[in-house]
């Protein structure tokens, strides 16, 4: 498969450049723009959310690069950099780390430079591919990682693209199947069970021309997890997965799961 990219598209708004636009960057198009817009409008928690998942993913990295000793990481679907990408929080913990990034989106492509700065120590690569051809990515990704070593699978916010669970549940066990004992996934899916708003706003969304996205529930959400050792607090709204407390009580949930799993 060739890392050339397709044209980028800027007739239709895209995930990754939607989502960038709910985190505050620059890296998207009108089109984009106002299709975030209209989905603040009926939910106005969705950029909040988006922030909560980003800092799910930062204290799931820190940890496995901390207290779990990854040294290798494989970022499906990565979207477009912004702040504490998933290598400069593992480089951050351990200089050494390597990590490789894989989306099938051109205009993540056109910024893999930024997603390829690295410690001297450590080194990142980018892999233009889909998330349907698993074993592919893992071929390519074979490339910088040693498999035959613990690495730590991101799936953020992509499974939900999938629109039959079954296949997305098939997708996760062909990924984690060419990685060995010790390796970890960590898993993040808008879920259908908090606010009403947010699922009239992606119904709204999907029908946009954009590629539709499927919030799932948290026992689907956790059926990707199935047969891992769940790190604990287990499955949880994003917001509650080991969060810097903050005055009283846990944190409110959001219409976000997410969790971390050690493969036996």
């Amino acid at each position: 498969m060739s890392d050339q990219a397709p044209a980028i598209d800027t007739t239709i708004p895209h995930s990754a450049r939607v989502w960038n636009y709910w985190l505050g960057g620059k890296d998207n198009y009108p089109v984009d723009r106002e299709a975030g817009e209209q989905f603040l409008k009926v939910f106005p928690g969705i950029a909040q959310l988006a922030r909560s998942s980003r800092a799910f993913q930062e204290r799931a990295v820190g940890h496995l690069a901390g207290e779990a000793g990854v040294r290798q990481f494989l970022d499906v679907g990565t979207g477009l950099p912004t702040h504490n990408n998933t290598h400069e929080i593992a480089q951050s913990v351990a200089p050494e780390a390597r990590i490789v990034y894989v989306d099938n989106d051109p205009l993540v492509l056109t910024h893999a430079r930024a997603l390829l700065t690295s410690s001297p120590e450590g080194r990142t690569q980018y892999v233009h591919a889909d998330l349907y051809e698993p074993e592919l990515i893992l071929e390519k990704a074979a490339d910088l990682l040693d498999l035959d070593q613990p690495v730590g699978l991101m799936l953020m916010g992509v499974l939900g693209h999938v629109q039959e669970y079954e296949e997305a549940v098939s997708i996760v066990r062909r990924l984690l199947a060419g990685l060995p004992s010790g390796s970890y996934l960590t898993v993040s899916e808008g879920s259908n069970v908090h606010s009403v708003e947010n699922a009239e706003a992606q119904g709204e969304y999907n029908e946009s021309g954009a590629v539709p996205y499927v919030p799932r529930t948290p026992e689907q959400i956790g059926g990707y997890l199935e047969g891992l050792e769940l790190v604990e607090p287990g499955l949880v709204s994003v917001t509650r997965w080991r969060p810097v407390l903050r005055g009283d009580g846990p944190p409110a949930e959001v219409d976000q799961y997410g969790g971390v799993g050690r493969k036996p």
